[in-house]
């Protein structure tokens, strides 16, 4: 008798359970790795990006319930920006933790950590928007938008049109003498060599490096009219330091990597007017659905309390992410490795509020977006759009009113 009155107890319950919708049994946690850069070279790049992500995540918890009734977990390593580190994190991912979803940060990192990605076949973000990522095999490897081989284009592509000259325009490159460093070196090359564009020198160095005085004057030297710089924000500041002890003032431009919370304190007095960026994401100004999203982190968190670049980053990778595990469960009903990357792979002009340009994958290309402008960087810490959203090579630059 008690064993039947037992039996009908648990009928019950289950009916009530499923009258109540999705049992809380069939929830999961959605474990997300993230390698990051935390106490290395330039590391407030990456604590903000650590610091963004985790907020996106944390919003999508508290105000959304998950995605589908599950939580979002996000297990952070620092990488030290060793190489060597962020292989160990993303085996540490993939064996121990079990993780569905992984974020790698630097190009080395990323490349170096590719084919354990693939090995493990776990779907990855990686920050930095190198290139050499997409190169083939493609597979679980994806950029948040457009890589470095867009920035070349923009931001050569940008001083073409604004250059006064009747001779092509003189650009030098200064950049790292690492994987990061080294990736605007062929696109920028193949750039100039079809668009009558002089790059006159490439000068690189360690990231460690803090006088850069030899190097500018080098250029100097070669008479290059503009700078195009493959550095984190820190070294930003080395240079233009550099450039006012030996009298050189060129333009120079930066990749959407340049500025950091650091780079304004420590570039009062020296930033002036004279650095511009391709930058491919919602500013303040454009008062975007995307942007009121980043505006209520900002104001839940108070991780920071205006526009920052890294920051936004962080937010960029988590919202493409969530965006993934919500179409893995529309589409097949269960959140986990292969359902997130097919899920990924069907997108097709995802629309993220204009905070990023929509994204687009396919099982071929992982590249997300090929949407530019080029942005003038104020002392201030304000961004004000130069030019409209562009293609590089593909639609017309229309430079902006100076307000």
């Amino acid at each position: 008798m008690k064993t039947m009155l037992r039996n009908v107890a648990v009928a019950i319950l289950a009916v009530l359970m499923i009258m109540a919708g999705t049992p809380p049994a069939l929830a999961k946690t959605i474990k997300v790795g993230a390698a990051i850069n935390m106490t290395g070279p330039a590391s407030t790049w990456g604590q903000f990006h650590a610091k963004g992500q985790q907020d996106y995540f944390r919003y999508v918890n508290e105000t959304k319930g998950g995605v589908g009734g599950n939580k979002i977990e996000m297990i952070l390593e620092d990488t030290g920006y060793k190489v060597p580190e962020a292989v160990a994190a993303v085996r540490k991912f993939a064996v121990q933790d079990q993780v569905d979803m992984i974020a790698t940060w630097g190009a080395g990192e990323g490349l170096a950590a590719k084919p354990l990605i693939q090995r493990y076949r776990i779907p990855t973000i990686n920050y930095s928007t190198s290139w050499e990522l997409l190169e083939a095999p493609v597979a679980y490897m994806y950029l948040p938008f457009g890589s470095y081989r867009m920035d070349c284009y923009a931001i050569l592509e940008y001083i073409r049109v604004i250059h006064k000259g009747k001779e092509a325009p003189k650009v030098g490159l200064l950049t790292y003498n690492n994987a990061y460093g080294r990736s605007i070196h062929q696109p920028s090359r193949e750039y100039a060599e079809k668009n009558n564009i002089n790059i006159v020198a490439i000068e690189e160095f360690p990231p460690k490096t803090v006088d850069l005085t030899t190097e500018l004057l080098r250029l100097k030297q070669k008479g290059a009219e503009y700078v195009f710089m493959q550095m984190l924000p820190a070294t930003i500041i080395t240079t233009f330091k550099s450039a006012d002890r030996i009298g050189y003032a060129p333009q120079f431009f930066g990749t959407w990597t340049s500025t950091d919370p650091d780079f304004f304190k420590m570039g009062k007095g020296l930033i002036k007017n004279r650095l511009s960026i391709q930058f491919p994401g919602g500013l303040p100004v454009d008062g975007t659905p995307g942007i009121k999203v980043l505006k209520d982190l900002w104001k839940r968190y108070k991780t920071v309390n205006r526009f920052d670049a890294s920051y936004w980053e962080g937010v960029v990778v988590g919202m493409i992410m969530e965006r993934a595990f919500i179409r893995a469960n529309e589409k097949y009903k269960e959140i986990n490795r292969e359902t997130i990357n097919k899920a990924m792979e069907s997108f097709r002009e995802e629309d993220f509020g204009g905070l990023v340009p929509n994204v687009t994958y396919t099982s071929t290309d992982h590249g997300a977006s090929f949407k530019a402008r080029i942005v003038q960087v104020s002392e201030d810490g304000s961004f004000k759009p130069l030019t409209n959203f562009y293609s590089p090579g593909n639609e017309k630059i229309r430079l902006l009113k100076k307000q």
